[in-house]
């Protein structure tokens, strides 16, 4: 596990799991489009000085809250949009993630989430694709996520290119995964801050890449504009078990 920024006082667990096959599209986004949902006490992150917004899907496994499984909610899908903050906190700089919103096939799983973080979580129908042979991701082999909203189908595909491998230190995919912290901004204008925890994971390159439906309904006409156009890079993180630990509010 990572120790980028890790707070000494650290909340104790909340949930458990692994994060695995993870699909990555970056797009170029507009600092002024995701200033207004800056957290309080955090700023908008960059890498090469362009703020990017990140489509992201992925499967959730064996999950557990507080160490206990939930019965029919241990294995799903997630996709989300996200975009890139970082803290000047006491012991460093943290480099978080805020979510515009998060996708899940479970109903219960969404509720927790807004209800504790106040996380834009949403339940909707979904399903997926990973190709795997002997234990790994092929080179040709796809990494699918679809869902239903809005009244309409949607899609993201990432078609592998060659074999994971390490993340290269600089380079845009260190940035997109390289982030360990959470922020949810509160309906009060305050700020919750929680720790994810997983070690640095290897991506595959990606070909072809594909999303579809009518993402303008989904996020908004400003967000289905950038997500339209080509992504500045797409790729195929492994993943691996993680720890989400419990959230705290920011000093005001």
């Amino acid at each position: 596990m990572h120790d980028h920024g890790r707070a000494t006082d650290r909340p104790g667990r909340f949930l458990t799991g692994g994060w695995t096959d993870l699909a990555m599209l970056n797009f170029a986004c507009p600092a002024e489009l995701l200033e207004p949902l800056v957290p309080s006490g955090t700023e908008l992150d960059a890498h090469a000085g362009t703020p990017q917004v990140s489509l992201v899907g992925f499967m959730f496994r064996d999950t557990r809250v507080h160490g206990v499984p939930v019965p029919f909610h241990r294995h799903f899908e997630e996709v989300n949009l996200r975009f890139y903050v970082r803290r000047v906190a006491n012991d460093g700089v943290r480099r978080g993630v805020v979510f515009v919103k998060e996708l899940v096939p479970r109903w219960a799983i969404a509720a927790a989430a807004r209800a504790l973080y106040q996380e834009r979580y949403v339940a909707v129908p979904m399903e997926h694709r990973v190709d795997v042979v002997d234990g790994a991701i092929p080179t040709g082999g796809v990494v699918e996520y679809r869902w239903t909203a809005e009244g309409g189908p949607f899609l993201m595909r990432c078609v592998v290119s060659g074999p994971a491998r390490e993340i290269v230190e600089g380079s845009e995919e260190e940035f997109i995964t390289e982030h360990y912290w959470g922020y949810a901004a509160q309906r009060d204008g305050g700020t919750v801050e929680y720790e994810v925890e997983h070690p640095r994971w290897r991506v595959h390159p990606v070909g072809d890449r594909l999303v579809e439906g009518d993402l303008a309904s989904l996020y908004g006409p400003a967000f289905g504009e950038v997500l339209a156009a080509p992504p500045t890079s797409a790729f195929v993180a492994t993943g691996s078990p993680i720890v989400v630990r419990r959230g705290r509010r920011l000093p005001d």
